[in-house]
C-alpha cells in the first residue's frame, strides 16, 4: 500500500478539513488533541454517520464535531463522564468543582488521595473526571489484578473550575450531535453502514498494556471487525503504533494483506507514558509517530 507523509498528503478536495481545536476536556494518556486535525485530514471528504469505538479522551470526535456521531467505550466510568456532558454539562462542572474544592482544605496531594480512594472503593465518572485532570500526565493506570487506580498525583496544578466550565460548555456544543454509548468496540463497529466512517484508536500494543482495558484487547480481532465494516461499504481509519525513540524503532505490526488502501505517518511528539515511566526526565530521544491506516 502507498505510504504518505504529512503535510503533503493528497488531493485536498478528496479529503476532510477542520481547524485545530486545542482545549482538552480530559487529560488522558494517548490523547490526540494536538494533532487530531491532522488525523481528520485523512478522512474522506464525504461520509454519513461517524463512529468512534475507542473513545478515550474524545480528541478526534471533539475536533471533528460531527453532525451525527456515536462515541463508545467499554470503560463505564469514562462513558458516565461523556453522557453527563451530553445531557447536563452543569452537573459535570459541579462534579469537578466539588472535588477541586478539597485542594483548598487538604492541599493538592491529600485531596487527590481522598478522591482516588473514593474512586477505588466504587469506580465512578465524577471521581475519574477529577483524577484525569490531576494525575501524573493523564496516565490513567489501573492495576491488572483488581482494577485499582494507582497513578500518583501530578506535579502540575489542575485547572480551576471556571476554566473547566469554559471547556465543558465548548465540548457540550461540539458534541451535541453525538450519542455516547457504553459498548464493546465490536458492538459499536457492527452498527456502521455503507457510507459511514469508523475511526479506531485502540490501546497500543507496544506501550499501553498497563492502561484501562488494554489487557483483554486483541488486534487480530479488531482487524476482523475492520474487514467486516469494509465489506459493508463503511470507511475505516485506524491509528496504531508506528515509530518510537525518534524513528529508531519501528513497532512490528503488519495488518492483513489488502485490508487497508493507504498508510500515513503522524508525528505525535514526545511520549508522556515514557516520561511517566522514566520519572519525569526530558525525552528528546522519545519522539513517537503513529501509523494511520485507511481502507479507502
Amino acid at each position: 500500500m502507498p505510504v504518505v507523509n504529512y503535510p503533503d498528503l493528497f488531493d485536498p478536495a478528496a479529503y476532510f478539513s477542520v481547524t485545530p481545536f486545542s482545549a482538552q476536556l480530559l487529560k488522558w494518556i494517548g490523547n490526540k488533541q494536538r494533532f487530531a486535525h491532522e488525523i481528520i485530514r485523512a478522512f474522506p471528504a464525504r461520509f454519513e454517520r461517524y463512529h468512534e469505538p475507542f473513545l478515550g479522551s474524545g480528541a478526534v470526535i471533539g475536533t471533528l464535531a460531527p453532525a451525527q456521531g456515536y462515541g463508545s467505550d467499554v470503560f463505564q466510568p469514562l462513558i458516565e463522564i461523556w453522557k453527563t456532558l451530553h445531557r447536563d454539562p452543569k452537573l459535570l462542572v459541579d462534579w469537578y468543582r466539588e472535588r477541586y474544592a478539597l485542594i483548598e482544605t487538604l492541599g493538592k496531594d491529600l485531596a487527590y488521595e481522598e478522591v482516588r480512594g473514593a474512586y477505588n472503593k466504587q469506580p465512578n465518572g465524577a471521581d475519574l473526571l477529577f483524577l484525569s485532570r490531576a494525575c501524573y500526565g493523564g496516565v490513567v493506570r489501573f492495576r491488572k489484578s483488581d482494577g485499582y487506580m494507582s497513578t500518583p498525583c501530578g506535579i502540575h496544578h489542575p485547572i480551576a473550575p471556571l476554566s473547566f466550565k469554559v471547556r465543558a460548555d465548548e465540548w457540550h456544543r461540539r458534541t451535541r450531535g453525538v450519542e455516547f454509548r457504553h459498548l464493546d468496540y465490536r458492538e459499536s463497529m457492527r452498527d456502521a453502514k455503507r457510507g459511514d466512517l469508523v475511526y479506531c484508536d485502540p490501546p497500543y500494543s507496544n506501550s499501553q498494556t498497563i492502561l484501562y482495558g488494554a489487557q483483554a484487547f486483541s488486534l487480530a480481532d479488531l482487524f476482523e471487525e475492520v474487514d467486516r465494516c469494509k465489506s459493508r461499504g463503511a470507511f475505516v481509519a485506524l491509528s496504531i503504533d508506528g515509530f518510537k525513540k525518534s524513528g529508531a524503532k519501528q513497532v512490528d505490526i503488519t495488518p492483513p494483506t489488502g485490508l487497508f488502501a493507504k498508510e500515513f505517518f503522524v508525528n505525535c511528539g514526545r511520549s508522556m507514558l515514557r516520561r511517566f515511566q522514566m520519572g519525569g526526565q526530558t525525552l528528546e530521544g522519545e519522539v513517537v509517530a503513529d501509523r494511520l491506516f485507511t481502507t479507502y
